[in-house]
């Protein structure tokens, strides 16, 4: 297995923490490697505009994918502009201890 460090980029966040990723040597390809950065980011595959290798350089086909080394760190770059689709905020009704007959109440 190859193992890889992946976040999604985002300069707004404090905390932009990585995540170690494993990739099967046999399948080292672009697809994969985008399938499960996003499965494990639970971030939409179709709202990735590229992946890039820190510091500067981006990925964009297998052989690209087949030279990486283990412990290198990629970012996803997404082309989301609402980004409530991404790190959506739980609505009122949908947060822990909400209670809906009290909101119903009037006063």
């Amino acid at each position: 297995e190859l193992v890889l460090k992946v976040r999604v980029q985002n300069p707004n966040l404090r905390e932009n923490d990585f995540i170690e990723i494993e990739l099967d040597r046999q399948e080292l390809t672009y697809k994969e490697l985008l399938r499960v950065s996003c499965r494990e980011l639970g971030v939409n595959p179709e709202h990735v505009q590229k992946i890039r290798k820190l510091p500067n350089t981006m990925l964009r086909k297998d052989k690209d994918v087949a030279r990486l080394q283990d412990f290198q760190e990629l970012e996803l770059v997404l082309t989301v502009s609402d980004k409530n689709l991404l790190f959506r905020v739980p609505t009122l009704s949908e947060q822990s201890g909400y209670n809906k007959k009290a909101s119903e109440l009037t006063y």
